[in-house]
């Protein structure tokens, strides 16, 4: 074997080896961007479905007491007082009129999905009585996400 194909042997070898080692830069550089451009398709949409969810289970948790403050009147002639308010669902009263039939109409009173305390009114804005959430900022008002969440919708 002549010297020169001894060097082409080796070239062979070295650029075989090479591939072998591992990926290139540029290709670790695409597979980076389609990574990026999945993410960039997909983390919006699901963003906007935890909201959606949040909506949904607020919706669910003002229906749910609703249903107690029902039975509630069902059992003591009337809806709690604005002084007593939703914890009357809870724990039995201890201010205003004392409620002659009280039970626990719920283990524990639920905040809503972002953290903050379920509003109540008696004599209610929209209805007879209202239960709302304020939604996402916290304050009345607001659109979409932050939009209230109320007995009356």
């Amino acid at each position: 074997m002549t010297l020169a194909s001894r060097i082409g042997a080796l070239r062979a070898v070295s650029s075989q080896t090479r591939a072998a080692r591992g990926f290139m830069l540029i290709e670790l550089m695409v597979v980076l961007v389609i990574i990026g451009v999945l993410a960039a398709l997909i983390v919006p949409n699901v963003l906007d479905r935890a909201d959606d969810a949040r909506v949904t289970a607020a919706r669910t948790d003002v229906n749910n007491l609703m249903q107690a403050l029902k039975l509630y009147k069902l059992d003591n002639q009337r809806y709690p007082s604005a002084e007593q308010g939703l914890n009357a669902l809870a724990a039995k009263p201890t201010v205003g009129a004392i409620p002659p039939n009280w039970k626990p109409y719920l283990d524990k009173l639920p905040n809503d999905p972002w953290g903050h305390g379920y509003q109540y009114a008696n004599p209610g804005l929209k209805g007879e009585i209202d239960v709302y959430s304020f939604g996402a900022d916290g304050v009345i008002g607001g659109e979409a996400k932050n939009a209230d969440i109320g007995s009356w919708q």
